[in-house]
This record gives C-alpha cells, sequence and structure tokens, in this order.
C-alpha cells in the first residue's frame, strides 16, 4: 500500500486483516522500491498522488519491472477521478474514489486476486493422498494438516501441478520469488529440503522430488505398487 496519509493506510490495513490479507504501508515511491527488492506481494495499492513522483509515472515503472502479472489498484481522489482512464491505458487495473467504502475495497481486492491467480481460488486439488485447498492456502496429507509458509506453500502448488515436468531453478525463483536467482545463493534448495521433509516425499506417499544438478527440480510420481497411494491422482498439470 503506497500512500502518504499514515491514517489511511492504517485504516486499509484493518480491512485487510479482516479478509485474511497482510498489508504493508509504504509512505513513498522510493520506500515501495526499496521494498519491492526485499519482499514479494499479489497485489499493489497506490495513492494516486504519492509524495515523489506522480502516480502515472508509477505505475509505468511497476509495469515495466513485473509485466501485467502483478495487479495494480489505484485509490484516488474526487477531484482525480476524471484522470484514472489514463491510469488505466498506462497499466493500472482497477482504481478507486476516495473515502473508501470498506465492502467494495473487500471485493475489488478479492476479484483482482481471484483474476490473477486463478488456481489459489480452485476448490481442492488432489494427488494421492496431498490434498490442497487453494482458497484457504492449505495442504492436507492423509487428512492431516501440513504446515507451511507462503512461499513454501507456493512452491509445493507449482510442483504439484507440473508433476513429472522438470522445473529450472531459475522459472521456480521467478515464479515465487519474484526474482532472479542470485549465484551462489542457497535459499531456494533450502526450501525445497523443507519441503521434501513437510510434505514427506517418499515411495510410501507415492512422490519423491528429484534434484538435477544444476539445473532444478522435478515432482515424480511413483506408479506401481510401491507407491501405495490411496485415492487416484486428480488436478491436471498445466
Amino acid at each position: 500500500m503506497l500512500d502518504d496519509e499514515p491514517r489511511e493506510i492504517e485504516s486499509i490495513q484493518r480491512v485487510m486483516a479482516t479478509s485474511g490479507h497482510e498489508c504493508h504501508g509504504y509512505a513513498n515511491g522510493k520506500s515501495l522500491l526499496r521494498g519491492l527488492r526485499a519482499q514479494r506481494y499479489d497485489l499493489l495499492m497506490l495513492d494516486w498522488r504519492p509524495p515523489d513522483v506522480e502516480g502515472i509515472e508509477m505505475v509505468r515503472r511497476l509495469r515495466e519491472r513485473f509485466g501485467n502479472r502483478l495487479p495494480l489498484l489505484l485509490t484516488a481522489g474526487p477531484e482525480d477521478k476524471a484522470r484514472m482512464t489514463s491510469a488505466l491505458l498506462a497499466g493500472a487495473d482497477d482504481f478507486m474514489v476516495k473515502p473508501l467504502c470498506r465492502a467494495e475495497l473487500q471485493a475489488r481486492v478479492h476479484a483482482l486476486l481471484r483474476r490473477a491467480y486463478p488456481t489459489r481460488f480452485e476448490r481442492e486439488l488432489v494427488y494421492g493422498p496431498y490434498h490442497f485447498s487453494p482458497l484457504a492456502g492449505t495442504i492436507r496429507l492423509h487428512g492431516e494438516p501440513v504446515r507451511l509458509k507462503q512461499r513454501e506453500y507456493d512452491l509445493a502448488l507449482l510442483l504439484f501441478r507440473n508433476i513429472g515436468r522438470l522445473l529450472p531453478r531459475e522459472h521456480l525463483m521467478l515464479t515465487v520469488w519474484g526474482q532472479e536467482l542470485e549465484p551462489g545463493s542457497r535459499s531456494l534448495d533450502t526450501h525445497m529440503s523443507r519441503l521434501r521433509a513437510r510434505l514427506d516425499l517418499r515411495p510410501a506417499n507415492g512422490m519423491i522430488l528429484a534434484s538435477v544438478y544444476g539445473l532444478g527440480y522435478r515432482l515424480e510420481y511413483l506408479a506401481g505398487e510401491e507407491a501405495e497411494l490411496p485415492y487416484p491422482l486428480a488436478g491436471a498439470t498445466e
């Protein structure tokens, strides 16, 4: 959330918290851009009049950096409503006029997230004993919940939706972290090791996570008697 009014940020943070979302506030464009180098966000909400850069210029910078995959929601005062057409043409996805209506804000954020991340809003994906609930962001193994951090969950869902495919390290980093793999970084390997342990990826559960040296990772489904899958696989890969 980019806005130079602390009360506005606090108000929106409270609304987002009631919807199950975590919201970070930034007072100017420079601090937001710095934050985007360290943190990955699912959606950005921008005030049309940040103190250090024009709103339309900020929209253009963000589109140049992230392409069209990151939803952008603009907020503006009544006096700027007529200028929102130019913001939409520059790459914004939607806008709202202040003062913001709580219910409308929740609905618009939900709609943008559903459009940008459709797999999260599927009811349930089943892969043998692994049950994903994308809307809730949870995984159950043999009916028991598995506690994962957000990036671990995103990695797991990406792997399961691509069973049998080699996913390059660079692709995994760009998709989940939103940034390129830094030389010598072990972050991806650390996350994969945790996933292998926390999801109990082993033959008895019908899945193994294979590392292809220097290339990437592949989640493999073990067919046959050794898999011991109590359920058929469901959920097509993509």
